[in-house]
């Protein structure tokens, strides 16, 4: 499915506005946006192939809470658009790609139920991604307010016996926070896990995407950008322009 590292903004929902978090507390959410349709317009508009969408509401929930703004983000663009947050049931994600996903992302149902990855992938091959949500070494679910007793690699374990495409990976410390990324430890998470992985939280400049482009034939094949985004650090132009080389 990855051919190339590719640049992901992200679209984070929180009741129907665009957002983001610091550090993954949803008390502490600056709004970026009334329109996120517009804001999805946008970033197809600078070259985005792949936009991910997370319903905040939904991950906090444990169900979908932002399907219209999603759907009123299809109707607005025509590449590709990850969906992930509440995803808890099938029934959920058959409703999340009648909403015009491509892509979904799980996190905390593959620990809560490993068989409804399985059967996603079964029913939708190619098209589930997992959530990996790392914070202080251990996982985060439900919407990161809590903790798992599983470790990374069992995590990362189930969603490759799943059949997962891939596994986005979140530095909950680093998410929001533009304090940069460690693409070494990222590589060496990719390597280790047997999936391609797609980096998210912290990055802050184009230095962190071309640190990370460089780790694709280790199984780093995206990275995950918002606030840097939002806040102006740089365009998705640029981005996309470091991320082809």
């Amino acid at each position: 499915m990855f051919e190339k590292f590719t640049v992901i903004p992200s679209i984070d929902l929180k009741g129907g506005q665009v957002v983001r978090l610091l550090r993954g507390d949803m008390s502490k959410a600056t709004v970026y946006g009334a329109h996120p349709a517009e804001t999805a317009r946008q970033f197809e508009e600078a070259g985005a192939e792949l936009i991910h969408i997370v319903d905040l509401d939904g991950a906090i929930a444990g169900a979908p809470q932002n399907i219209e703004a999603i759907a009123q983000i299809r109707a607005s663009v025509k590449c590709a658009i990850d969906v992930s947050g509440g995803l808890r049931t099938i029934e959920a994600v058959r409703a999340a790609f009648v909403a015009g996903a491509d892509r979904v992302s799980f996190g905390s149902a593959a620990l809560l139920n490993p068989e409804l990855v399985r059967q996603a992938c079964q029913e939708f091959p190619e098209k589930i991604f997992g959530s990996i949500d790392i914070r202080d070494g251990k996982l985060a679910v439900k919407g990161w307010v809590e903790t798992s007793q599983l470790t990374v690699a069992e995590a990362a374990e189930r969603f490759r016996t799943a059949g997962v495409a891939a596994a986005i990976v979140t530095d909950i410390a680093r998410d929001g926070a533009q304090v940069g990324v460690d693409s070494a430890r990222i590589a060496e998470l990719a390597k280790s896990v047997g999936i391609p992985v797609i980096a998210s939280g912290g990055v802050a400049s184009l230095e962190d995407i071309r640190a990370l482009r460089t780790r694709f034939e280790a199984g780093v094949v995206g990275v995950v950008i918002g606030r840097a985004l939002y806040e102006g650090n740089f365009s998705l132009r640029d981005a996309l322009a470091v991320a082809a080389g």
